[in-house]
Order: structure tokens, then sequence, then C-alpha cells
């Protein structure tokens, strides 16, 4: 079940049933073709903020490693 249904039935549940169940078209296609591509234009951006939040942590988590790695050398030839 996606949210839209969700949202659609919450709305009007005959609207709901009409699209739905009998197939009925839309009264301004437009207006669900923009919304559409408004969505995947957001997916896509959710998408590369995911990338680079875990490219973050991989960097955090690198910069970790190599603090270790100077104290530990720090400590063993200082």
């Amino acid at each position: 079940v996606r949210a839209s249904d969700i949202g659609a039935w919450a709305f009007c549940q005959r609207a709901w049933w009409l699209a739905n169940v009998q197939g009925a078209e839309h009264e301004n296609p437009a207006v669900l073709t923009r919304g559409t591509a408004a969505h995947e234009v957001h997916g896509e951006t959710v998408r590369q903020a995911q990338s680079m939040q875990r490219m973050g942590l991989i960097l955090v988590g690198v910069g970790g490693l190599l603090l270790v790695l100077a104290v530990f050398f720090w400590f063993l030839f200082g």
C-alpha cells in the first residue's frame, strides 16, 4: 500500500474507489504527472543524501583509525 493511496482514501473514499476499483480517470492528470515527477526528483535527492551520509561515516571511521595509529606510533617511537 502506497502512502498516496492512504492519503487519497483518507481524503475521499469514494474518489479512491472510483480511481482504483472502477478505473475512472482523474479530473486533472497533468497535476498527477507533475506530482509524480516531483516525487521522483525528491527520491533522487534522498538517495544522494543517504550516499553522502554513508561516505561521511566512512571518512569519520578512517579518520578515527588514523588517529589511533598515530597515537600508537607516538607511544611506540615517540
